[in-house]
C-alpha cells in the first residue's frame, strides 16, 4: 500500500497535498516505479532521477492546460504514474498497454509525442506561440536532458525561442549521462557550471542558510532574479547570449528547492532556462552505482537489485558487430568507429577499449556523425559509422549530400533494423530499405545471420564509394557458427539460392529469410528460397531465374512499399509473361509495442504466417 500515491489519480489530486508531503510522495513514486520495472522492464535510471522534477512541475503548473513537453521520454515514468496511468503502468511497453514514451493519443497530459531526442524545445515553442496568438495564457515547459542538448535540433530551438521572446521555460535536466557517459563540448560546459566554486559558495551560504519566514522568501526571490548575472562567469552566459534568462544550477533532487524555484519562475515571462542537476538512478542504490546498466536493466529483484539474466540462444547482432569491427581494425589501421552516443547499445565498447584513438563518440548527433564520417573517408580513412536504424532518419540529408553525392566510402551500420519490440513505433527500423534504395551510389545490404554480417562487414573494407549500408535487427542471431570458421567476404550484388523448388520463388532479405525457409520446407519442393542479400544492387541473375517460376513472393522486415517488393516489381514491370509478384513486409501503418515475435505475427512475417501465405498463393496458381 502507498499512503499518498494510492490517492493520486491526477495532478489535481497532487496539488491538494501540503508541500511537506511531497518528499514522501516522491519516495512512494520511486518505490512503485522500481517494483513495476522489476517485473516489466523499461527505461528506469533516467526516470528515477527525474521524480522530484516531475512532481514539482505538476504541483506548480496547471497541467494539462499548461503543456509539459518531454524529450525522448526516458525520464517521464513518474509523469505517467501521476497522470491517471498508475495501474496501466504495470503494463508499460506491452501489447495493448501504454507506451514507454509520451504519446498524444494516450493521454491529454502527453502534450507532444517523443521517442527521439532534442525535439522538446521546438515543440514547446510551438505551444508557447499558440498560447500567445490565442490568448489562452497557457504555459509551455520543455524538459530535456543534457544528452539531448547535444542534438542540433535542440540548439535550433534555443536559437529561435531566445529571439522570439516567447513565454517558454526550458528545464535542462543535467545528470552528466545520457545512456553512456556524456561527451563533448556541451557536456564540459555544463560540468563547468555545476562545479563552479563561486556559484556553489553562493548557494551554500545564502540559499540554504537564509533561515525561515519572510526574510527567506525575499532573499530567495532576489537570488532567482539576479542569479543569471551572478553566474555569467561560470557558464550561463551562453544561454543568455541566445536570449534566455538563465537560472541555476539547482539541486533537481531537492523537492523543496524545486517547488520554490518553479513557483518563482512561473510568474516571470519570456524565454527562461532552468538548469537543474540530478542523479541518474537517484534513490535506488544499484541504479546510482551503475547508471549505464540501469538505464534499461531488464528484470531484477527490487529488494537486492540483482539482475535476472535473460536466456540468449545465440550471440546478439550488436555483439557480433563489435567483435568484427575489432577484427577489421586489427587488420587495417585505417578503420575507425563512430557512434552518436550509443557505444554500449551498438556493441562498440570493446572496440573503444581496444582502439581508443580510433573510436569517436560524437554525442546524440546523427547528422554530424555521418558528415564527420564523410570527412574521415575523404581524408583516406575507413569509417564504420553505427546508428540505430530509426535514428538514421535524422541524418538522411547528410547521407545523400555528404556521402552519396561525393561517392565516399562510408560504411553505415544500421542497428535495430526492422521491428524492435517493446519500444514500439518510434524505434522501429521500418523505413531504411525503402528510404536508402533510391539514393545513387548507395549499396544496401542485410545479413540473414551472424556469419553473413561478418561477411558483409568485411566486404565493406574494400568498397571505394558509398554509402555502403548494412542493416541488421535488434536481438539475437540465428545461432550459426560465425567465429573461427573459414569465410570469404560477400560479393557485392550477389545473392544465394538456399532451397530448390518448382512453383514459387521466395526472394527474401535479412533474417526473415530464415522464417521463409522454415515455411517453405513444409511444402515439399514446391517453393524455392533465395537470400537476395543486397537490395541494391539487385542480383539480376537471381531475378532472371525467378522469372521462370509461376509466382514470386518477396519477404522483408521493412516497409512493404518501396523496399524489396517495390524493387522486384519494378524489375518485372512490363515484361511479357512475367510471374505474379506479391510481397510480405511491414504494412503501411505504424506498429505498436509488443514482443518482436508478436509484431512479426501481426505483420505476417513469422513462419506460420508465411506458410499460410505460400499456401494461399499456391491455391491461386
Amino acid at each position: 500500500m502507498y499512503e499518498l500515491l494510492d490517492g493520486i489519480n491526477s495532478p489535481e489530486d497532487l496539488r491538494k497535498l501540503h508541500p511537506g508531503q511531497l518528499e514522501q510522495l516522491c519516495a512512494e513514486v520511486r518505490r512503485y516505479m522500481v517494483e513495476c520495472c522489476a517485473v516489466n522492464p523499461g527505461h528506469l535510471g533516467s526516470s528515477l532521477g527525474a521524480v522530484e522534477l516531475i512532481v514539482a512541475l505538476h504541483y506548480i503548473y496547471n497541467t494539462p492546460a499548461d503543456k509539459l513537453v518531454f524529450d525522448v521520454g526516458h525520464q517521464a515514468y513518474a509523469h505517467k504514474i501521476l497522470t491517471g496511468r498508475r495501474e496501466a503502468f504495470k503494463k508499460n511497453r506491452t501489447k495493448d498497454g501504454i507506451s514507454g514514451f509520451p504519446k498524444r493519443a494516450e493521454s491529454p497530459y502527453d502534450a507532444f509525442g517523443a521517442g527521439h531526442s532534442s525535439t522538446s524545445i521546438s515543440a514547446a515553442l510551438g505551444f508557447a506561440e499558440a498560447a500567445r496568438l490565442t490568448g489562452s495564457g497557457d504555459k509551455a515547459i520543455a524538459v530535456l536532458g543534457d544528452g539531448a542538448l547535444t542534438g542540433g535540433l535542440a540548439w535550433e530551438g534555443l536559437n529561435n525561442a531566445g529571439s522570439s521572446k516567447a513565454d517558454i521555460l526550458v528545464v535542462l535536466n543535467d545528470n552528466n549521462i545520457s545512456i553512456d557517459p556524456a561527451r563533448g563540448g556541451v557536456h564540459d560546459y555544463l560540468l563547468k557550471v555545476t562545479t563552479h566554486p563561486f556559484y556553489n559558495r553562493l548557494k551554500n551560504k545564502v540559499w540554504n542558510l537564509m533561515g525561515e519566514g519572510k526574510g527567506r522568501d525575499w532573499l530567495q526571490r532576489k537570488v532567482i532574479d539576479t542569479k543569471s548575472n551572478l553566474v555569467r562567469g561560470s557558464g550561463g552566459a551562453i544561454f543568455e547570449a541566445l536570449g534566455f534568462r538563465y537560472f541555476g544550477p539547482v539541486d533537481g533532487n531537492d523537492i523543496g528547492q524545486l517547488v520554490t524555484t518553479l513557483e518563482r519562475l512561473k510568474n516571470l515571462h519570456g524565454p527562461r532556462l532552468l538548469h537543474i542537476h540530478t542523479r541518474k538512478g537517484c534513490g535506488y542504490a544499484p541504479a546510482e552505482e551503475d547508471p549505464v546498466i540501469w538505464h534499461a536493466p531488464g528484470k531484477f529483484d527490487p529488494e537486492t537489485g540483482e539482475r535476472i539474466p535473460s536466456a540468449r540462444p545465440a550471440a546478439r547482432y550488436q555483439d557480433v558487430f563489435g567483435e568484427v569491427l575489432k577484427e577489421l581494425a586489427a587488420q587495417d589501421e585505417k578503420v575507425v568507429g563512430i557512434t552518436p552516443a550509443m557505444a554500449s547499445g551498438c556493441g562498440m565498447t570493446a572496440f573503444a577499449e581496444a582502439f581508443p584513438d580510433r573510436f569517436f563518440d560524437v554525442g546524440i548527433e546523427e547528422g554530424h556523425a555521418v558528415t564527420f564520417s564523410a570527412g574521415l573517408a575523404a581524408a583516406g580513412l575507413k569509417p564504420y559509422c553505427n546508428i540505430y536504424s530509426s535514428f538514421s532518419q535524422r541524418a538522411y540529408d547528410n547521407i545523400i549530400h555528404d556521402v552519396a553525392l561525393q561517392n565516399l566510402p562510408v560504411v553505415l551500420c544500421l542497428d535495430r533494423a526492422g521491428l524492435v519490440g517493446e519500444d514500439g513505433a518510434t524505434h522501429h527500423g521500418c523505413f531504411d530499405l525503402a528510404a536508402y534504395r533510391s539514393i545513387p551510389n548507395a549499396v544496401v545490404a542485410a545479413p540473414r545471420n551472424e556469419l553473413e554480417l561478418r561477411r558483409l562487414m568485411h566486404a565493406g573494407l574494400a568498397v571505394e564509394g558509398g554509402p555502403y549500408i548494412l542493416r541488421y535487427p535488434r536481438g539475437c542471431g540465428e545461432g550459426v557458427q560465425w567465429k573461427d570458421v573459414p569465410f570469404e567476404p560477400a560479393v557485392i550484388g550477389r545473392g544465394e539460392r538456399l532451397l530448390e523448388g518448382a512453383d514459387i520463388a521466395v526472394l527474401g532479405i535479412g533474417p526473415v529469410v530464415n522464417r521463409a525457409l522454415e515455411a517453405a520446407a513444409r511444402l515439399e519442393g514446391r517453393v524455392a528460397v533465395y537470400d537476395m542479400r543486397f537490395l541494391k544492387p539487385l542480383d539480376e541473375e537471381i531475378l532472371q531465374e525467378a522469372g521462370r517460376f509461376k509466382a514470386i513472393l518477396t519477404v522483408e522486415d521493412g516497409a512493404l512499399k518501396g523496399g524489396l517488393y517495390g524493387a522486384v516489381s519494378e524489375w518485372f514491370a512490363g515484361e511479357a509473361g512475367s510471374p505474379v509478384v506479391e510481397g510480405a513486409g511491414i504494412p503501411d501503418r505504424f506498429i505498436g509495442q509488443d514482443t518482436q515475435k508478436g509484431q512479426w505475427a501481426s505483420c505476417g512475417l513469422d513462419a506460420a504466417s508465411l506458410y499460410d501465405r505460400l499456401c494461399d498463393l499456391l491455391k491461386k496458381l
